[in-house]
């Protein structure tokens, strides 16, 4: 079936920030085949047409760092530092979850990405068939990876390297190809060196990537050093992890060195500017990362740190956060904000498929309803959708080609349904 998209702004998000004010875009077999200025062909060449009456049209947001099912605990021990957060709020809590915990806080939390303009996240937790279970249902990307804290005895350490390459070898490349897995160790501090060592070699023979969080705090980082001698850096260098195509999260605290080595292996960067603030984890820094030739994607965490996983407020906190820091206004300018959480995103999660709206790309992307006051007058596009855009201005969106979102609301998950089973399973927790 071929689809003819026309009358629209469309933001290609492409390495030359092109953009077309009255623009058109052709969908066959879930790909991008034309796109441009104008129509060239007759409509009867097409077997639907759909007029975007001057709406938006943009990739959908990949975010690239998160925990789905912790927006059960959105709202939940706010205002806290990071290992007192997690240590006496989120993992009593989280120790509780069962697989039906996650199912209904992966819902919310997929709900919520969805109508927000997320077409892709990426995923590090636990239950995780349960998590791709509802990926595949609700048409979103996802890349999913059974997150691995190494804190217990060796026979648990092995019981989860184990289930993480099953689920990776199960579901990576499954759901129509909207599903890829990698693996993750949780961190430096909450694994030791021999099990991420471990972790690399499965992630080699399985050939898949590492997703791991790395200095997000100063605690973390000192701690690294008093346990290893070493910066988290250079101890996942010895490792190994580097050899593999990583995903690093968060990279808050980082000295000039750790950057060029970074920047040697082409390590991927999940920039997560909310949830670094409100955890007072500091402010990353991501200029700095650019100038290497770092590029840099965006991540929300979860909502229990964040409290929203609307990208693009990501966006436009990470536009402006840098500026402030550095007193510099052309620090991330909008169109490198909006690079970071869409075609950066994609090469974050190794995906050459998405991310920009190209002749050849799958058909991911969101239609962004333009027609009101906080977006006019409407002459710069990119810079609205940065600096003032929000979640709630979200129409459509699209997953390789199929429409997920209509008018605002998801098409195949029931929202009312979701809503009310998170707000039963998390008064099912028992709290301190």
């Amino acid at each position: 079936m071929k689809t003819l998209f026309k009358n629209g702004v469309i933001i290609t998000a492409n390495e030359t920030h092109d953009w077309y004010e009255n623009g058109y875009m052709v969908i066959e077999d879930q790909n991008i085949i034309d796109i441009g200025e104008k129509t060239p062909l007759s409509e009867d060449h097409y077997d639907d047409v759909i007029d975007l009456q001057g709406n938006w049209v943009m990739p959908g947001w990949v975010n690239t760092h998160g925990h789905a099912a912790m927006s059960i605990l959105r709202g939940y021990a706010d205002d806290l530092p990071l290992q007192e957060w997690l240590e006496q709020k989120m993992w009593p809590l989280e120790g509780q979850f069962t697989s039906e915990t996650v199912r209904w806080g992966t819902g919310l939390a997929i709900v919520e990405m969805l109508k927000s303009g997320t077409t892709c996240f990426v995923d590090m937790y636990d239950h995780m068939d349960t998590v791709a279970e509802m990926v595949e249902s609700a048409g979103i990307r996802g890349v999913l990876t059974r997150g691995m804290i190494g804190l217990g005895s060796e026979q648990e350490r092995t019981a989860k390297l184990e289930e993480a390459s099953s689920f990776a070898k199960r579901w990576h490349h499954q759901a129509n190809g909207r599903i890829t897995t990698m693996m993750s160790p949780h961190a430096p501090y909450t694994c030791p060196p021999d099990f991420i060592s471990r972790i690399v070699d499965k992630a080699t023979e399985l050939d898949l990537p590492i997703h791991i969080h790395m200095s997000e705090t100063e605690k973390e980082v000192e701690q690294n050093v008093q346990d290893y001698g070493k910066r988290p850096v250079a101890h996942l260098e010895d490792i190994g992890v580097f050899e593999r195509p990583t995903l690093v999260a968060h990279a808050v605290h980082l000295e000039k060195e750790e950057i060029e080595t970074l920047s040697r292996y082409d390590v991927k960067i999940s920039h997560n500017p909310a949830s670094n603030l409100k955890l007072g984890s500091g402010v990353a820094r991501a200029q700095t990362l650019l100038d290497k030739g770092l590029k840099l994607s965006m991540g929300t965490d979860s909502a229990a740190s964040n409290n929203n996983l609307d990208m693009f407020q990501e966006a436009r906190l990470a536009a402006l956060i840098h500026k402030g820091v550095q007193r510099d206004p052309t620090a991330i300018p909008a169109h490198t904000a909006l690079q970071m959480g869409t075609k950066w995103g994609a090469e974050a999660v190794f995906n050459d498929s998405i991310g920009s709206l190209e002749s050849g790309m799958e058909a991911d992307f969101i239609v962004i309803n333009a027609q009101q006051a906080h977006l006019q007058p409407a002459h710069e596009p990119v810079s609205h959708i940065v600096y003032a855009a929000g979640g709630h201005d979200v129409k459509d969106v699209y997953v390789q080609g199929n429409r997920v979102v209509k008018d605002g609301q998801c098409v195949y998950l029931d929202e009312e349904k979701i809503i009310s089973e998170a707000n039963r399973v998390f008064a099912l927790l028992e709290k301190k």
